[in-house]
């Protein structure tokens, strides 16, 4: 079963860092989850894709983050990556998007997983987000 982040730790962000904000209408805005996704494997479960259990990186907004030092094999990255966009969005409770949370590492003979957890929810402006205008 997935884990979730509480509504305690909830976040609002209506523009990045470095951006001047742009005026946003109540029809503008949008949610997305921010996610970790950490390296989980079976005890003894051989591991060939340089990860260790524990390794993780978090996705906010757009941006990919990985502690200091930390790397992530580009084939593991390419398994997860493309849930990683309707992960972020809210979900029905009865959708499997919002239920199934790993991911095989895409070598069969690797015991590793990546499970993805949602964690605070951030509210974002599309005119902060695109040049593309919203329809009227």
């Amino acid at each position: 079963m997935c884990r979730f982040g509480g509504e305690a730790g909830m976040a609002r962000h209506l523009h990045f860092a470095g951006q001047s904000p742009v005026p946003e209408t109540p029809d503008d805005l949008f949610d997305l989850f921010d996610l970790r996704v950490e390296v989980t494997a079976p005890d003894g479960a051989p591991i060939h894709c340089g990860a260790r259990v524990g390794d993780y990186f978090e996705l906010r907004g757009e941006m990919l983050f990985l502690p200091p030092g930390q790397g992530i094999s580009i084939y593991s990255l390419a398994a997860v990556l493309p849930l990683l966009a309707a992960k972020q969005r809210p979900t029905h409770k009865n959708d499997w998007m919002t239920t199934d949370c790993e991911v095989a590492c895409p070598d069969p003979n690797c015991g590793s997983r990546l499970r993805i957890t949602r964690m605070a929810k951030r509210t974002f402006s599309h005119a902060a987000t695109t040049a593309v205008p919203l329809d009227d």
